[in-house]
């Protein structure tokens, strides 16, 4: 039933400055823009090794019955070197939300508040890179 991950959505009150920050981050443009780059009410880029969709949306958009606040499920992205993710990611203005923690057998997480306010999770994952591999 559930098949990959095909969108994560993030908010920003700035998408402007949200584009400006997630491009660093990635090291790519974002490849949409709507209504246009120039006013940009949404935009998405294509991420990783599986090309997954990133979003940011303008926090106008946003449900009335979202939190405004932190929390709520958090998508962790596989890096191989979480030390220097969270480093460069601290660098660039995000906060840690939880910590660097080992969770056994391999896996490691860290979450980082945006400077949006969107939880950005982080985790090396040997079972990504088994995936990955086969």
């Amino acid at each position: 039933m559930l098949r990959g991950m095909a969108n994560v959505s993030y908010y920003a009150d700035d998408v402007k400055a949200a584009r400006k920050w997630y491009t660093e981050l990635f090291g790519i443009e974002p490849y949409f823009q709507k209504p246009d780059a120039d006013n940009p009410a949404y935009i998405e880029y294509r991420v990783g090794d599986y090309k997954h969709e990133v979003g940011i949306i303008d926090k106008k958009y946003m449900s009335p019955h979202s939190s405004r606040e932190s929390g709520g499920a958090v998508l962790f992205w596989h890096v191989d070197d979480l030390n220097a993710t969270v480093d460069k990611l601290i660098s660039m203005g995000a906060t840690v939300f939880e910590p660097i923690t080992p969770r056994g057998e391999g896996f490691i997480t860290a979450s980082l508040l945006d400077p949006f306010g969107n939880v950005l999770g982080v985790m090396h994952n040997p079972h990504y890179l088994e995936v990955l591999n086969s």
